[in-house]
């Protein structure tokens, strides 16, 4: 694809995605297109080995924007990263079509891997604000994960995750347009934990209170009988 077509893509691409653009001359200024355009050109230069040249780019693309997009990083057709400050992608990171990221999302790797580091993203996800996912394993296909987690091994496709460390709570989610994709219609894993403890402790208080009256039966019973017996 030709640089007339990435700019006429990336112009696409906000436009559809992000409410507050009222024009295509503000996507110019959209941190979004910056850093897409200078990755662009990164990653060239880096496939053929101008390795120096490629991080100059994608350094500058750092200081302008916030986002930090490592040049060996393969990226599909419609990335779209949203406002974008604190965004890192790591160097081994493969991301699919139609992947949407938030401000300080993290694609990195743990540390102690070699070679394949860092995540592959499939096609149509999205991971909300402050999400982090750390090590070389798979984001399924039309896959969600929730703002603030930490993932940390496979999520299968069409998955929602949340939580420290990210787990699985919903399965089964089909591929949605990414602007009617949200970061709030979520399932709370806790606030469902707390809403079955205290299932579970109204049940086991009521059975308490159950067989708390069935011994004060027994009791009476006793009595009556202790009573009866004497009286004979």
């Amino acid at each position: 694809m030709g640089l007339f077509r990435n700019v006429q893509e990336e112009i696409r691409i906000v436009r559809e995605r992000d409410p507050a653009i009222h024009s295509s001359m503000e996507v110019f200024l959209y941190p979004s297109f910056k850093v897409m355009m200078h990755y662009r050109v990164a990653h060239r230069l880096y496939e053929k080995g101008h390795f120096f040249w490629a991080r100059w780019v994608s350094q500058r693309a750092v200081r302008k924007t916030g986002i930090e997009i490592h040049p060996g990083a393969r990226i599909g057709r419609g990335l779209f990263i949203d406002h974008g400050n604190g965004v890192i992608i790591g160097e081994t990171t493969v991301i699919g079509d139609n992947v949407t990221l938030y401000q300080g999302v993290t694609l990195g790797g743990t540390g102690k891997e070699h070679g394949k580091r860092h995540p592959t993203v499939g096609n149509n996800v999205m991971i909300s604000a402050g999400a982090k996912v750390l090590g070389s394993f798979t984001i399924g296909d039309n896959s969600k994960i929730g703002a603030g987690s930490v993932v940390l091994s496979e999520v299968p496709p069409g998955s929602t995750v949340v939580g420290v460390p990210g787990r699985v709570i919903k399965r089964g989610n089909t591929a949605l347009p990414q602007e009617t994709m949200n970061q709030t219609d979520l399932p709370d894993p806790v606030k469902e934990d707390i809403a079955s403890l205290r299932h579970a402790n109204t049940e086991l208080t009521n059975r308490l209170l159950e067989l708390e009256k069935e011994m004060r039966q027994i009791k009476r019973q006793e009595e009556r009988k202790e009573k009866g017996s004497i009286q004979e």
